[in-house]
């Protein structure tokens, strides 16, 4: 059966695009359900202690209170009972008002549903709620930099270690002409979706179903079936929209959970949506970091020794690590390397996934350091990379899957125009300001898990697509759609795609960049196998005008089956259908990983340009333009691939510049709680940005040869820029966020 492909690559518009502009796009928290009731979540107001009482009397006696729910009233939640022996508990753990103990600032301790939110939200603040703080040496660790003078190994996670080497790390170091060694340090930062974290649970007898706005609604059902003690028919989970996530709503957080047993408890269906300044606590957080980076090179600029040991915070409640070290140990070929992965254990909520977790807050540090050793070598930044270019993974001894870099590099400075740069520091001026230019390398890993996915070829001819996967506003249903058109043969605007659901056929995650490279595959063969069975009826059909014809002759195109070569003969997707039933026609297809990870190392990979003004006298920076161009395997859709990499670039800027959660130290909670505060790149904070994608197809990797782009854009970024500032200033800034204060001259 031979196809033509016409939809996979083009730069469509969102098919999405209308309802989303319109207003008609259904997120979780506006799904219309009858006799709604309104959950307020109530947080706790110190770090680490018990409840002593909780007085509800008055808030439970106001006007239109249905429910006070408390750690006294909320119901026993079954034990968790593992199907196997090693399965571990849901992780993190939850806050469910299953006892009195606080772990940290704004965990959830009460919730108070109403009749309308007004009233739930009145009730809320008449709660009476007094707390035995602890105190003494049982105190709330809260200072990042008293706990990392006590770190601990995170628990062991498989194929992830905490500490590697290779080599012989004292003799890279002897050996070595030029060495750099410094310390850089990343704040503490939080996602804020412009969607708040919203959940609708209702009960229809033992049935529970979830509107709530998550990257996994697959991973949503399996935590209320083992929270709620539940099986897995009795539960549905809904989400057809989801606005913004970045990876804080890829886990399954404690409001969820909460708004289920509220809802059962109060005998009607219950929205939980968080306030703007709920979301600095209980629903994760990019942690700290503190990074020692140690590298040694010869006279020649090649790598003899690099040494990367990383701290960052995670909680007491439970264990997260950020992965720093992961791109350092095989983006660079040097014969000896070693890295360490430590915590720093503290009491505000745990951490969780952030936009390229580790790879975003390691290459600050690697790619600073780099650019450190390029002066002390006097190289160029661009030719010190390519002098240590890593032809094969040096940490896997595995050929790449497929990697451009040497021409991201290429192009990038060319379409910079980096051969115009000054190498000395505040060499270069423009209008008064220093002019100043850096850049970086970004890489992040090709990620892919089972997928499961059906095609229905409907009697008018179009067809519809589905799978369990999530939108985040990446552009799922128009890549998605896309994919089915080309596998089907039928023009775009005849296929539609269907996700959110988790009765549609499972799939993963919307995380780690990876739908696209598991999903997409396995839309493709359930596209072709609907397809086959189409071909296969119209052969066998004495009436088509394809009859006896040999399946591997014909195309599909534009909704006809055709002899390859000839229009003479053909026949329409409709009239075989008409004529043999006129019933729909389905077909159920799965794609998974095989061994090419034993055969390959699957990573993308980019070069990043960054040009600053620095005010001399005022520190302030500005970005007028970034290059980024990117090796990410083959681009499912031109205009929403480059939309993704844009953005990122925007959340580098603002990571290098601006992004920062403060905690007050005394108490763990979040100073800066809001959008007037904890401040992100608007339209004035951006110029212009200019990305590129090179052309290349990952067949190694999957059958569709495209890796994810949703998180390799935001790697590198703030080292680039960190970098620029450098070449403009000639001060080093190694912690971020880059402030005046830290260039300002004095």
């Amino acid at each position: 059966m031979n196809e033509a492909k016409q939809a996979i690559g083009a730069g469509i518009d969102r098919v999405d695009g209308r309802l989303k502009v319109t207003g008609r796009a259904t997120f979780s928290a506006e799904h219309h359900i009858p006799n709604v009731a309104y959950g307020v979540l109530v947080q706790s107001t110190v770090p680490k202690g018990r409840i002593s009482s909780i007085d509800s009397s008055a808030a439970g006696a106001m006007p239109g209170v249905l429910l006070v729910m408390t750690h006294l009233n909320a119901p026993r939640l079954p034990p968790h009972k593992p199907s196997g022996p090693d399965e571990q508990p849901p992780t993190p753990r939850l806050n469910l008002l299953q006892d009195d103990e606080i772990k940290y600032n704004g965990q959830p301790i009460a919730v108070v549903v109403g009749d309308t939110l007004e009233h739930a939200q009145d009730a809320a603040r008449r709660l009476r709620i007094r707390y035995t703080e602890a105190s003494g040496a049982q105190a709330a660790v809260l200072n990042f930099r008293s706990a990392r003078q006590h770190p601990r190994k995170p628990k062991p996670q498989p194929g992830r270690p905490s500490d590697t080497s290779r080599g012989n790390l004292a003799g890279g170091v002897a050996r070595a002409a030029i060495k750099v060694d410094a310390v850089y340090t990343t704040p503490l930062e939080n996602h804020n979706p412009i969607e708040p974290h919203a959940t609708i649970a209702v009960w229809e007898g033992e049935h529970l179903t979830l509107y709530d706005a998550t990257q996994n609604i697959s991973g949503v059902r399996k935590a209320a079936v083992k929270t709620l003690g539940l099986q897995p028919a009795q539960v549905r989970v809904i989400c057809p929209y989801v606005g913004g996530g970045f990876g804080c709503k890829g886990t399954t957080w404690s409001h969820v959970m909460l708004a289920a047993m509220a809802a059962r408890q109060a005998g009607r269906p219950v929205k939980l949506v968080l306030e703007r300044t709920q979301m600095f606590a209980p629903v994760g957080a990019r942690p700290m970091t503190e990074q020692r980076l140690l590298l040694g090179a010869g006279e020649n600029g090649k790598l003899t020794a690099i040494r990367h040991d990383t701290i960052s915070s995670t909680s007491f409640q439970d264990d997260f690590s950020e992965p720093c070290t992961a791109p350092t140990r095989m983006l660079y070929d040097s014969a000896s390397l070693q890295t360490t992965q430590r915590l720093a254990t503290l009491n505000p909520g745990i951490p969780t996934f952030m936009r390229a977790p580790g790879e975003s807050s390691g290459s600050f540090a690697l790619e600073s350091a780099m650019d450190e050793l390029s002066y002390a070598l006097n190289l160029d930044p661009v030719q010190l990379r390519l002098l240590n270019y890593a032809a094969q993974d040096p940490e896997k001894q595995l050929p790449w899957s497929s990697k451009s870099l040497r021409e991201c590099y290429r192009l990038g400075a060319e379409r910079f125009g980096w051969e115009r740069r000054n190498p000395q520091p505040r060499s270069m001026r423009q209008d008064g300001q220093l002019l100043g230019w850096g850049m970086a390398t970004a890489t992040y890993p090709a990620n892919r898990r089972p997928a499961k996915a059906s095609v229905t070829i409907l009697p008018d001819g179009s067809a519809v697509a589905r799978s369990g996967t999530q939108e985040l506003g990446t552009g799922t249903y128009t890549v998605m759609t896309q994919i089915a058109a080309d596998g089907l043969g039928l023009p775009v605007a005849r296929v539609r795609f269907e996700l959110g659901d988790s009765e549609l056929p499972e799939a993963p995650v919307s995380g780690g960049s990876q739908s696209v490279a598991s999903v997409g595959p396995a839309v493709y063969a359930a596209a072709q196998a609907a397809l086959a069975k189409l071909v296969a009826m119209a052969v066998a059909d004495a009436r088509s005008p394809l009859h006896g014809a040999r399946a591997d002759a014909l195309q599909a195109r534009d909704g006809w089956l055709t002899t390859a070569g000839s229009g003479d003969s053909r026949d329409s997707f409709s009239d075989i259908l008409a004529r043999n039933g006129g019933q729909p026609l389905q077909a159920d297809s799965s794609a998974a990983p095989g061994d090419e990870k034993r055969q390959f190392s699957a990573h993308s990979f980019g070069a990043v340009f960054a040009e600053v003004l620095v005010d001399p006298e005022l520190g302030t920076v500005k970005v007028p333009r970034m290059v980024g161009v990117y090796s990410v395997g083959r681009l499912m859709n031109r205009k929403t691939g480059y939309s993704q990499l844009m953005g990122c670039i925007v959340w580098g800027i603002g990571m290098a510049l601006l992004e920062k959660t403060e905690l007050d130290p005394r108490s763990g909670r979040a100073l800066n709680a809001n959008l007037a505060d904890y401040h992100v790149p608007v339209n004035a904070d951006v110029g212009q940005i200019d990305v590129q994608v090179m052309d290349e197809a990952d067949t190694h990797f999957n059958p569709l040869g495209a890796r994810g782009i949703g998180e390799i854009g935001i790697v590198g970024v703030a080292a680039a820029l960190a970098n620029a500032v450098y070449h403009a200033t000639g001060k080093r800034v190694r912690d971020l966020p880059i402030r005046l204060d830290q260039i300002i001259d004095r």
